[in-house]
C-alpha cells in the first residue's frame, strides 16, 4: 500500500496538465533520434506565443534501429509555459510562485523513508543490466546531427557530501555510452554541489555514490535547476514547497535516499581516478559543447515503476523548457535578495532576458519613480553579489519601460543614460555558464563587451536543418498549429566543429552511439579535471 500524501507524482501531475488543456498526446510513431525534440522544438523556434506552448507524451517511441520501446516520453511537462510550472508548483496564481520559493527555502521540511516505493516496482541489477540496461531506456538525442548520443536531460543527480553527510541534488546531462556506462558534465563553472562532492572523493580516492532521478514529482525535479546554499537538502526544500516531508527510500545498490514516486532511478558510482571524453551536446547556452573529459558512472542498478514515463526537457537555444523552469524562480529569487534581504527602496521587478541570452547575461532592474540614485546603485551592485555567474549586463529602468521589451529598454539607454557618468565596468567576473571558447579568457567583466563573432564558435545547439525539416512535415502531418519559424530555426556550424564530431553525431542519429564505447575506453585518463577540453589533452600528449 503506496503512502498516503498531498503532493502530486509525475503521473497525477500528467493528469492536471490533461485536464487543463495543457497536454498533446502523441500516439503516432515519433524516432526519438531524429524526429521527438526537433517536434516539440517547433513550439519554442515556430512564432508560437508562450501561453500556446504545450507539454507532450509520446506513446509510441521508436529509434533509428526501428525498434519500438514499451515505455511512453514525456517532453515538456514541467515548464513548457509558466502555466505548467505553476500547475507543478501547486500554486494558485503566478505571482505564487516567489513567494512559495522563499517560504520552502527558509522553513525546510526533511524526507521521510517509506517502506513501499513505487519506483522499485522493478528493480534491474547485475547481468540483467546488459540485456535491460540503459539502452533499453527511449532516451531521446536532443540536438540531432550535433549530439554525440542520446542524453539524459531532466535529471536530478543525488550526490553525498563524505564529510557532512548532506545530500545534493542537481540537473546535470548523461551522456549515454553503453548499457552499463553514463558519462555526466557536473559543470565546474556554475559551482555544482555534486562536483564539489567528487573532488571530496578525489582526493580521498574513494569512489562516489550517485543515483540519478527521472520522472519525479515535480515539486522535487524543480529543485535541480535552482541554486541552492550547499548546506541544505534539496529533497528538504521539496518538502517545503509540499508542505509535509517528500517520501524516499534508500537506492538498492548505492547509499543514497531516493524519492519513492519517482519513475527511473540510475544508480551507480563513480571512480574519481577516471575522467573520459564526454560531448559533444547542444548546452543550455544556446551554443553547442563540445568534448570535454568528464565523469563516468559505472550502473549498479536501474529500478523503475511498472508503468514508467521516461521525461525528457528541451534545452538548448532559449526560449526553453529549461529557461523557463529557471526564470520563473530566479526572478523572484532576485527581486526577494534585493528587497528584503538587501532592503533596497524602490525596486518593483527583476526581469531576466531570455531569447537566445539564456537569462543570466541580461537582468533589468524596474524601479518606481523618484527612488535615490544610491538605491539604484545598490540594486545594480546587489544583483552580482547573489549568484557568481548572473549578470553581465545588469540595467535599471524606471517603471514606465518594459523590460520584456528590448526597443522600450533601448529608449530609456538612449536618453535617460550618459555612459561617461552612468556606467560602470565590474572586472573579475566569472565567465559563467557560455560556449567554449579558447582563445578568451576564463575572467569576464559585467556591463559592456562587445558580444560580436571574432573566433570559431560550436555550433548553434539546435538540430539540423534536415531533421527540423523533417520534423516541420511530422508536425503538419499531425495537425498541430501553424508554424511561423523564427530565425535561428535549425543549428549550423560556425568553424569550431570537426569531420569527427560530425560523422559521430550523425552516426548518434542512425542508433550507432554505442559502437564508439571502446573507444572512448581507449582515450580514458587520470590526472585530469572535469570540464578539462579533450583536444587539449589529447593536443599535448600529440606534441
Amino acid at each position: 500500500m503506496e503512502e498516503r500524501r498531498s503532493y502530486a507524482d509525475l503521473h497525477e501531475h500528467l493528469a492536471r496538465l490533461d485536464a487543463a488543456g495543457q497536454l498533446y498526446r502523441i500516439d503516432a510513431p515519433v524516432n526519438k533520434d531524429t524526429e521527438l525534440h526537433p517536434l516539440v522544438r517547433w513550439q519554442f523556434r515556430g512564432g508560437i506565443a508562450e501561453k500556446d506552448r504545450k507539454a507532450f507524451l509520446f506513446t509510441h517511441v521508436v529509434d533509428s534501429k526501428a525498434v519500438r520501446y514499451d515505455m511512453p516520453v514525456a517532453v515538456g511537462v514541467f515548464a513548457a509555459n509558466p502555466e505548467i510550472y505553476r500547475i507543478g508548483m501547486n500554486v494558485e496564481r503566478l505571482d505564487e510562485i516567489g513567494a512559495a520559493w522563499s517560504r520552502a527555502i527558509a522553513n525546510p521540511i526533511p524526507p521521510r523513508i517509506v517502506a513501499r516505493a513505487p519506483v522499485h516496482d522493478i528493480v534491474i541489477t547485475g547481468e540483467a543490466l546488459l540485456t535491460q540496461g540503459l539502452d533499453s531506456l527511449p532516451i531521446p538525442i536532443s540536438t540531432p546531427g550535433f549530439d554525440a548520443a542520446p542524453y539524459l536531460t531532466m535529471t536530478g543527480v543525488n550526490t553525498k557530501d563524505p564529510d557532512s553527510g548532506i545530500q545534493n541534488m542537481g540537473t546535470y546531462r548523461g551522456h549515454l555510452k553503453g548499457a552499463t556506462r553514463l558519462g555526466m558534465m557536473m559543470l565546474a563553472n556554475v559551482r555544482a554541489g555534486g562536483l564539489e562532492h567528487w573532488k571530496k572523493h578525489a582526493k580521498a580516492k574513494t569512489r562516489m555514490s550517485i543515483a540519478v532521478v527521472l520522472g519525479a514529482p515535480p515539486l522535487v525535479a524543480f529543485q535541480g535547476p535552482q541554486k541552492l546554499r550547499p548546506d541544505l537538502d534539496e529533497l528538504s526544500v521539496a518538502g517545503g514547497l509540499a508542505g509535509e516531508p517528500i517520501h524516499v527510500v534508500k537506492a538498492k545498490t548505492v547509499d543514497l535516499l531516493v524519492p519513492a514516486e519517482a519513475e527511473i532511478i540510475i544508480e551507480g558510482t563513480v571512480d574519481p581516478a577516471y575522467l573520459e571524453p564526454e560531448g559533444p551536446f547542444g548546452e543550455s547556452h544556446g551554443y553547442v559543447a563540445l568534448e570535454d573529459y568528464n565523469l563516468l558512472i559505472d550502473v549498479s542498478a536501474i529500478t523503475r515503476r511498472r508503468d514508467a514515463v521516461l521525461t525528457s526537457i528541451i534545452s538548448q537555444v532559449t526560449p526553453s523548457e529549461s529557461s523557463v523552469v529557471k526564470k520563473l524562480a530566479y526572478e523572484p529569487m532576485f527581486l526577494a535578495h534585493l528587497r528584503d534581504t538587501l532592503g533596497i527602496k524602490g525596486i518593483k521587478r527583476v526581469a531576466m532576458h531570455e531569447p537566445l541570452t539564456n537569462l543570466r547575461r541580461f537582468v533589468f532592474l524596474q524601479f518606481a519613480q523618484g527612488v535615490p540614485r544610491s538605491e539604484v546603485w545598490r540594486a545594480l551592485y546587489g544583483v552580482l553579489t547573489l549568484q557568481a555567474i548572473v549578470g553581465k549586463f545588469v540595467i535599471a529602468v524606471n517603471d514606465d519601460i518594459d523590460p520584456d521589451n528590448p526597443d522600450s529598454v533601448f529608449w530609456a539607454m538612449s536618453y535617460r543614460c550618459n555612459p561617461i557618468e552612468d556606467t560602470h565596468v565590474v572586472p573579475f567576473r566569472d565567465a559563467g555558464h557560455a560556449p567554449r571558447m579558447e582563445e578568451v579568457a576564463s575572467l569576464e567583466s559585467a556591463l559592456l563587451i562587445d558580444a560580436t563573432l571574432k573566433h570559431p564558435m560550436p555550433p548553434l545547439a539546435l538540430p539540423k536543418k534536415e531533421f527540423m525539416e523533417n520534423a516541420k512535415a511530422l508536425w503538419e502531418r499531425l495537425g498541430l498549429p501553424a508554424l511561423k519559424p523564427e530565425t535561428p530555426w535549425h543549428g549550423y556550424s560556425m568553424g569550431d566543429w570537426t569531420e569527427e564530431w560530425d560523422g559521430n553525431a550523425m552516426a548518434a542519429t542512425r542508433g550507432d552511439w554505442q559502437q564508439r564505447d571502446e573507444s572512448y575506453r581507449q582515450r580514458r585518463k587520470s590526472g585530469v579535471v572535469p570540464n578539462t577540453p579533450a583536444r587539449i589533452v589529447e593536443d599535448k600528449d600529440n606534441g
